[in-house]
């Protein structure tokens, strides 16, 4: 359990470090990439993701994210003892990631004057606030990553004629399924809520900003009133994924 518990904590911190780093290049004050918008935002977390399943997928199958283990668990592809010890490193290396992201940043955060400009480079907001649809958008969002991850299979060519029978890996490109995934989620579904689709990605920033906050290091509320959509809806979704995927 602990080379998945320190797998999950590095792929994940990889996946914040990156993932929040892309959108505090784009929203922060006088940064190089300062407005360059959405696609970029977009493009940058998918590749958060590549970069996080590629280190921490040979040895815990690089989940970096409750809801997929959750929906890997369900389907039986995970053990349910090992789950704790995914979520704890989920959790840890979000911490870790966003802490590590907000000191690179530290000059332009101070150079930047909106509350939820900032808050945006921890955790998701929507952008019109409706529980209902807001909590609909994650689940739908979490539901497509889940259900894809499922027949997602290794990158492997099975060779013919004098090495017939030997596998052939292709190494890194097997992490690049999940990364179109979570791209086209973001192009596509993530307008609306910033597409978490992930509550570590999502409650472990926030806990950070949070405690910035507290010491002083940085203003704005954490809006712990909007935090459980990005926590509970993922998990809603992933389930059902789980649940459509065994029925079928």
């Amino acid at each position: 359990m602990n080379s998945i518990f320190i797998a999950e904590l590095i792929g994940t911190m990889i996946l914040v470090l990156l993932g929040n780093g892309v959108v505090a290049n784009v929203v922060l004050n006088k940064t190089k990439g300062n407005g360059s918008g959405w696609i970029v935002i977009t493009t940058g977390w998918a590749f958060a993701v590549f970069a996080g399943v590629l280190v921490a997928g040979p040895y815990s199958g690089a989940h970096l994210n409750p809801a997929v283990t959750l929906g890997l668990a369900m389907v039986h592809l995970t053990p349910w003892s090992a789950v704790p010890a995914y979520i704890a490193g989920q959790m840890v290396g979000g911490i870790i990631g966003q802490s590590f992201g907000w000191l690179m940043y530290k000059d332009h955060f101070d150079q930047t004057e909106g509350d939820m400009d900032k808050l945006a480079c921890f955790c998701t907001a929507p952008a019109i606030r409706n529980v209902s649809l807001n909590f609909l958008s994650e689940l739908l969002g979490t539901f497509i990553l889940v259900f894809a991850v499922f027949y997602i299979t290794n990158a492997e060519v099975l060779s013919d004629g004098a090495l017939k029978g030997t596998t052939i890996g292709l190494g890194s490109v097997g992490a690049l399924p999940v990364a179109i995934i979570v791209w086209v989620v973001g192009l596509c579904l993530g307008g609306t809520t910033g597409y978490a689709i992930n509550p570590a990605r999502d409650l472990a920033p926030r806990m950070v900003h949070a405690f910035l906050h507290t010491l002083g290091l940085i203003k704005g509320k954490s809006d712990w009133g909007y935090a459980w959509i990005p926590v509970i809806a993922p998990m809603v979704g992933a389930a059902i994924a789980a649940w459509l995927f065994m029925a079928l």
